[in-house]
């Protein structure tokens, strides 16, 4: 007889298995792939975002700055009629204006104290508004700066103390000097030199600032 052994399989036997570290170079392909998940994630959140509002793509816009818009008031006219001039007037007596703001011309004639102090021409000028205000204005012209300054001076001395004094410029050139002098009754004189030519103009205070700027000489 043919001895047929039936192989059967071992009892209590237990299969080995060694168990193998990962190495370096694996637990950064790990690292790295965690990383670029991560970032892949912040990627598709970010352009969510910008779909689901578009503002986010946009940055807050610096808003324009306001014009500023300056208001000037037109100048003040006069509502009565200047004196007639004639033609044969001296230069001096031309530059002397006919309308100063809303105050006509009203009288002009020649001045005899300045010419006693100096100087070559001098002139009377009275303005108004054909009501109650009234500018009275004194020119003279003499025949140097250096004389005209000391008319100047003895001009504001006569007026009394001076408020608040400063330069005449003509563009960036200083032709002379200015005082703003307070007198009697709410009035107040001023006193200035231009070059040669000093003027003095006598009116009412809250007039006399405006007045002082838009004389021409």
């Amino acid at each position: 007889m043919t001895d047929q052994r039936v192989n059967s399989p071992r009892t209590g036997a237990t299969a080995s298995v060694s168990g193998k570290k990962a190495s370096p170079a694996v637990y950064r392909r790990r690292r790295f792939v965690a990383f670029v998940g991560v970032l892949v994630v912040v990627v598709v959140l970010v352009l969510l975002a910008g779909f689901a509002w578009p503002g986010f793509w946009r940055a807050e816009a610096t808003p324009e700055p306001v014009p500023t818009v300056t208001v000037t008031a037109p100048v003040p006219t006069p509502t009565v009629k200047a004196m007639d001039r004639s033609g044969d007037e001296t230069a001096f007596q031309k530059a002397l204006p006919s309308a100063v703001l809303q105050l006509a011309l009203g009288s002009l004639a020649e001045a005899k104290e300045p010419k006693g102090e100096g100087a070559l021409e001098a002139w009377t000028a009275e303005y108004s508004d054909g009501d109650a205000v009234e500018v009275a204005v004194v020119a003279g012209q003499w025949a140097s700066p250096d004389e005209a300054a000391t008319g100047a001076a003895a001009w504001t001395s006569a007026a009394g103390e001076a408020e608040r004094t400063g330069d005449v410029k003509v563009g960036k050139e200083v032709v002379g000097q200015y005082a703003f002098v307070p007198a009697k009754g709410g009035t107040t004189v001023v006193v200035w030199q231009n070059g040669t030519a000093v003027l003095q103009a006598t009116g009412p205070t809250d007039l006399m600032e405006d007045f002082y700027t838009a004389f021409p000489l």
